[in-house]
């Protein structure tokens, strides 16, 4: 298995970096985008890693155009709507491919670590079925916003689907489980 920890990722402003350097902290890693049915989690989003920061939680954003275009912005554009919009100060990074042959290596390792997201991602199937789509199979990344909580120790400990709230009682309850290990 590949450490999470050790995987190279830039962030949106193009400095290196990896998860490694987060070490110790409960994260929750998101692929986002900005013309998302879904993207008002952004305020969700914000707001968790403003509640939660000091305890040593973070949100780490990686947009993402992989569901239907709705991340086509430069690093520079997604950064500024993400702060003129939703002011957004939790760490973002640079556009990866999260599903397909050019999945990024952190994207496919949070994948095969748990394969399978919670809450009901079969509906939400049904749903893009119902608009044409072909939705993606476990163990992909179904859609945009789908959440990865990885404790300190740098192990994903659970997967919530896209339509999961970020303020969600079970996602509260995870990191606050999380937290709450040595």
């Amino acid at each position: 298995m590949t450490d999470l920890q050790q995987i190279p990722v830039s962030t949106i402003d193009g400095k290196e970096a990896t998860l490694g350097d987060y070490a110790g902290s409960v994260l929750l890693v998101v692929n986002v985008a900005s013309k998302c049915g879904l993207t008002p989690q952004y305020e969700q989003l914000e707001a968790l890693y403003e509640n939660r920061r000091d305890e040593g939680f973070a949100v780490l954003g990686f947009p993402a155009n992989n569901f239907g275009a709705q991340e086509p912005g430069t690093e520079a554009e997604i950064a500024e709507f993400c702060s003129l919009t939703y002011s957004v100060d939790f760490p973002m990074f640079s556009k990866i491919s999260v599903v397909g042959e050019d999945q990024h290596p952190l994207y496919a390792a949070l994948t095969s670590a748990v394969p399978q997201a919670e809450g009901d991602p079969e509906a939400f199937r049904e749903r893009l079925r119902g608009f044409g789509m072909t939705p993606n199979e476990n163990p992909d990344v179904l859609w945009n916003f789908e959440k990865f909580l990885v404790g300190k120790d740098g192990t994903v400990a659970r997967r919530f689907a896209p339509t999961m709230s970020p303020d969600d009682p079970a996602i509260a309850a995870a990191i606050d489980a999380e937290l709450a290990k040595p």
